[in-house]
């Protein structure tokens, strides 16, 4: 007997997720996967960690160089995308870059590095659902999920350009869910997440401020994942929207 369609509501659906080979992209591509998607997994350098998660999952899935930062990719993954599948259903910009850099050090935040990390994180994610906005449209209920942060709004982060970075982010997400509706954009809004994303960062870190938090504990992968997944399977009118699941930190 087939399961109930409801253990797989994304069946059928094509889901991009950037960033996809770990940390956040890696939990959101097997949160998808286990709702029935089909996945194809981006990454920058991390091939065969994009191929080794690729293998764990059940179904047939892909991976796919998109990285921030170099637009021939981004050409080159929509011309394999229309190849292959004629559409996306769900994009997931998960990839992003940053370095731990205390606020006041402004020695340390040469220009051209907030310039870079500013880029990548807003200007690579504009790039990537400008490129695929096209196949996006050719779905009957796209949407596109931007990683963002709790950074956005408290100034509170990484360092200044990453702050700076995740704010762009959010007006962006509103202003391409104005323009290129019905196709929708979420950002979902974690705050500190128990990855490697921030190097130098300890569990322990971690630990102390959550501790500090109304819901006391450390907010990981999976929560965000399921946070998106739900954009796509539960918040099914919302667009242009912040979905903060910090635990209680910007409280």
């Amino acid at each position: 007997m087939s399961e109930p369609i409801e253990h797989f509501p994304l069946r059928g659906r094509i889901a991009v997720v950037t960033g996809g080979s770990n940390g956040i992209g890696a939990a959101t591509v097997r949160a998808l996967a286990r709702a029935g998607a089909t996945l194809v997994i981006g990454y920058h350098q991390s091939l065969e960690r994009a191929q080794a998660l690729r293998q764990e999952l059940a179904g047939e899935h892909h991976t796919l160089r998109i990285a921030l930062e170099e637009q021939h990719s981004h050409a080159a993954a929509a011309e394999w995308l229309a190849q292959n599948f004629g559409r996306v259903d769900m994009l997931v910009n998960s990839a992003g870059f940053t370095q731990r850099i205390a606020h006041a050090d402004t020695d340390a935040l040469e220009p051209d590095l907030f310039n870079r990390i500013l880029c990548a994180n807003v200007g690579g994610t504009y790039a990537v659902t400008r490129a695929l906005l096209p196949l996006l449209r050719q779905s009957d209920s796209a949407v596109v999920v931007n990683v963002s942060s709790v950074s956005a709004f408290t100034g509170l982060g990484s360092n200044l350009a990453y702050c700076a970075a995740k704010a762009g982010l959010d007006t962006l997400t509103m202003s391409m869910a104005r323009a290129f509706g019905p196709v929708r954009f979420v950002c979902v809004s974690p705050a500190s997440v128990d990855t490697d994303f921030v190097g130098g960062r300890s569990r322990s870190e971690l630990e102390r401020k959550a501790a500090q938090t109304p819901l006391g504990r450390v907010v990981v992968p999976d929560d965000v994942a399921q946070a998106v997944l739900a954009c796509a399977t539960h918040l099914r009118t919302a667009t242009g929207a912040r979905i903060v699941i910090d635990g209680g930190h910007s409280l």
